[in-house]
């Protein structure tokens, strides 16, 4: 018997069913900008070993990193409060943003098997750490995390449809794996939607900001970002480069040439037209990609 694939839906079906999913209340505390940790100082570090001890993943995070070869310690830490002297509040943050929205967010993906979402999700932390230098090499900083969110949740997309469509989501699988194209062609082919827009459509129904919607969106094609292509575009830009490291997350296919990279959109509305000027661009991102295993495994 063949195998059948399953009918693209319109928009309006899509919604209905993107409707039903579950609002995540890590999602929502987003907004809130991380709640107790932005509220205390960095000095009184016995105050966010306090806050830190009321999550246990957290504490296995954060202990993990701080003992991994990033920090070159010769000795082991196992205190909280020392552990937040070498780490530094900023990646604190990162680190109480991400746990959350990990554990919940493994919970939605009943149609990823376990080893589809350990590729899915070091692909989402490493774009979140790429997307954070990206931004700041360009003169864009953040006080409220927004630029390691945009990278964290940019792939929210392949999520939700494998949890919520997941013939779908199997058969875009099933193509991806015998043609080794991208993989948002196969999803508006065989879905209607690709993961941008399922992706901003989900966190637009959990009333997120504007800009986290609108680069979550315009990913692919971050020319068409409006107002926060900049946004769109460093998450173009660490999606490939993540690529580059062998970190693809459902994808196929790396993007090793650093020439690649400049000739994404993304590159261009990020460091303009001047190819004299993209020597010690690259020279900057390599550097950050070197780093990038070592401190994904302190957080992973």
């Amino acid at each position: 018997m063949p195998h059948l694939i399953p009918t693209p839906l319109e928009p309006a079906a899509l919604m209905e069913q993107i409707n039903k999913a579950p609002e995540l209340a890590s999602l929502r505390s987003i907004n809130s900008a991380l709640g107790d940790l932005l509220k205390v100082e960095m000095g009184v570090t016995s105050q966010i070993a306090e806050i830190i001890r009321r999550d246990p993943s957290l504490t296995a995070r954060l202990l993990r990193l701080v003992n991994s070869a990033l920090f070159g310690l010769t000795q082991p830490i196992n205190g909280i409060e020392e552990a937040v002297f070498y780490l530094g509040l900023r990646q604190i943050r990162q680190l109480a943003l991400a746990t959350p929205v990990i554990e919940d967010l493994h919970g939605l993906a009943k149609g990823l098997d376990e080893d589809l979402w350990d590729k899915l999700w070091q692909h989402s932390l490493a774009s979140a750490i790429l997307t954070r230098e990206i931004l700041a090499l360009v003169g864009s900083e953040y006080s409220d995390e927004m630029d390691y969110i945009l990278g964290l949740l940019h792939n929210i997309g392949e999520i939700v449809i494998a949890s919520l469509f997941p013939k779908h989501f199997a058969a875009i699988l099933k193509r991806q794996a015998e043609e080794k194209g991208p993989l948002y062609l196969y999803e508006r082919d065989i879905l209607g939607w690709d993961h941008a827009q399922v992706g901003a459509y989900y966190l637009k129904r959990h009333g997120l900001a504007e800009e986290l919607i609108e680069a979550t969106a315009f990913q692919l094609e971050p020319e068409l970002g409006g107002a926060y292509k900049k946004s769109a575009a460093a998450v173009q830009v660490a999606d490939a480069l993540t690529r580059a490291t062998g970190l693809l997350g459902l994808e196929t296919t790396a993007i090793l040439d650093q020439t690649e990279w400049t000739k994404l959109s993304g590159w261009k509305i990020l460091f303009g037209e001047n190819e004299e000027d993209y020597p010690l661009v690259v020279a900057s991102l390599k550097y950050s990609l070197e780093r990038l295993p070592t401190l994904l495994k302190g957080m992973l």
